[in-house]
Formats: C-alpha cells, structure tokens, sequence
C-alpha cells in the first residue's frame, strides 16, 4: 500500500469515529433534570428571595442547617421547642415558618417551607 491511501484510510475511519460519538450520549437519549434539593431537607424560602435548606436528625434533636456554599449542624436549644442553635447561629421553627439568625451579618426572616414535588 502506498503512503497515501494509508492516510485516506486513516481519514475515512477518523471521521466514522468522530461522527459515531456526536451522534451516540452515554447517558441515554432522555436527559432528566436532577432536583436541587438535598435528599430528606426542606427547602425555606425567605423575604428578598434569600433561600436555605433543613434536614432534621437524631429524632429532631439536631437541624443539618444546609446553605447554598456550606453546612452546619444546629442542636435544639434545652427546654425550647423549635429553636435551634450553634452558638452564633439561630433557627427558629414554627410549624411551616421559620426565622434564621447567623450572628449579626445574615438575618432570614418571613421563611416559609416550600413544597418540593419529587
């Protein structure tokens, strides 16, 4: 074989390559759209769109307090139903409203729990 139609070879079977990944998804034809929120967490929505979830352990004596960039974990405040602390930060909840204080930077007011279709 001559040196040219080994390159045309190799050209043809590149492009049968090229053109068989663009046209075949590893995932499946049918994308589905993943839900944003964390597994067993409620989502709050509070007054200027401010947004925060809550997943609650060890029976409700602790609030995994979730926000969009990191975590914290909230013990129920002695003697106190529905109040939540770390020291700094303050989550209150009453039924599906809730109030959340970190320290004196962010303040969560008017939140109310959103309902999540799953």
């Amino acid at each position: 074989m001559n040196i040219q139609f080994k390159q045309y070879l190799l050209t043809v079977n590149l492009l049968a390559l090229l053109s068989a990944c663009s046209s075949a998804s590893p995932f499946g034809s049918a994308a589905k759209e993943q839900s944003t929120t964390p597994k067993n967490a409620t989502a709050y929505v509070c007054d200027g769109n401010k947004q925060f979830y809550v997943r609650m352990l060890n029976n409700g004596s602790d609030a995994w307090l979730i926000y969009p960039d990191h975590e914290v974990n909230l013990t129920k405040a002695s003697g106190s139903e529905g109040r939540y602390t770390s020291g700094v930060i303050t989550l209150l909840i009453n039924g599906a409203e809730a109030t959340l204080n970190d320290g004196e930077k962010i303040a969560y007011t008017g939140c109310a729990a959103k309902l999540v279709k799953r």
